[in-house]
């Protein structure tokens, strides 16, 4: 599949992917200690939704447009106030016009201390980027191939963070690199975080793909801990648009599970159409 982002930006994956990064970097903000933030595929780092992309694909308006809409509990709302409130600082009043990236959402997060590596070797999405960036001491745009930048840059100097592969699965063997890629930088940093996304289409590919992550990290416990979360916004059309998005947790903090058994129940009814949201969380096996 070819998943451009500016079409998709803002959309329910990128809504379920990045609520789960905030909730991770969240987690590793509760030490002093510095982390480093590692983004394999980067892409521009801000997406105009009123622009010809985002307005063709329109995936925001159910996406983030419900999120932002959506009520949620008393016990949901203070573990998404972090996302919510980056959406709300790139749209200052307060129509959404503007989605971040997940670099932008990263660099967000940010204390002092720590550091943000962002690959992106598209030269538009990569320029994007470094005007985004410009002149910020804690932010480094590489021109690099994720998939050849990720074994480079680990282990980090900070020794704590977390790496996220987010590749645009334009080509056909793009889960073998994630499986592979992965099982490379694990090696090399087997206590850092990882957080993988995929796009859903065929169950064979994705339970062969969650299988070899949970192996590799099941081979290095205690440290090795996978966490595997699906979900679909509507049942999927052969040959339709992509409607379930999948991720691979690798290390998650301890309280991420219980986090997302509170949360992802009122997205699939902010995200879910015409009441089809659907999740599953579990821990795969090798």
């Amino acid at each position: 599949m070819n998943y451009r982002h500016a079409f998709h930006a803002g959309g329910f994956a990128d809504v379920i992917k990045h609520i789960v990064l905030v909730r991770m970097l969240t987690y590793l903000q509760e030490k002093p200690a510095a982390f480093r933030v590692i983004d394999t595929h980067a892409g521009a780092g801000r997406y105009d939704l009123t622009g010809d992309e985002a307005r063709r694909g329109g995936e925001w308006l159910t996406g983030i447009a419900r999120v932002m809409q959506a009520r949620f509990s008393e016990n949901t709302l203070p573990l998404l106030a972090p996302y919510l409130d980056i959406i709300r600082a790139f749209n200052p009043q307060r129509e959404l016009q503007a989605y971040p990236g997940s670099p932008l959402i990263a660099r967000a997060l940010l204390r002092p201390q720590d550091r943000l590596t962002a690959c992106e070797i598209e030269p538009n999405a990569r320029k994007q980027l470094i005007d985004a960036l410009r002149r910020d001491t804690q932010a480094r745009v590489v021109d690099l191939d994720g998939w050849t930048a990720l074994p480079a840059f680990v282990p980090p100097n900070e020794r704590r963070g977390l790496v996220l592969i987010d590749p645009s699965f334009e080509q056909k063997d793009e889960f073998d690199k994630l499986a592979d890629g992965f099982a490379g930088a694990y090696a090399k940093w087997p206590t850092g975080s990882y957080l993988l996304w995929y796009p859903v289409k065929g169950r064979r590919v994705t339970d062969g793909v969650a299988r070899q992550v949970a192996a590799t990290a099941d081979a290095s416990k205690p440290a090795g801990k996978c966490l595997r979360l699906e979900f679909s916004a509507a049942p999927q059309v052969a040959g339709g648009p992509l409607t379930s998005t999948g991720l691979l947790i690798v290390n998650p903090q301890w309280t991420l599970a219980g986090e997302l058994k509170a949360i992802l129940p009122e997205l699939e009814k902010a995200l879910g159409q015409g009441g089809a949201g659907r999740f599953r969380l579990e821990t795969p096996k090798p």
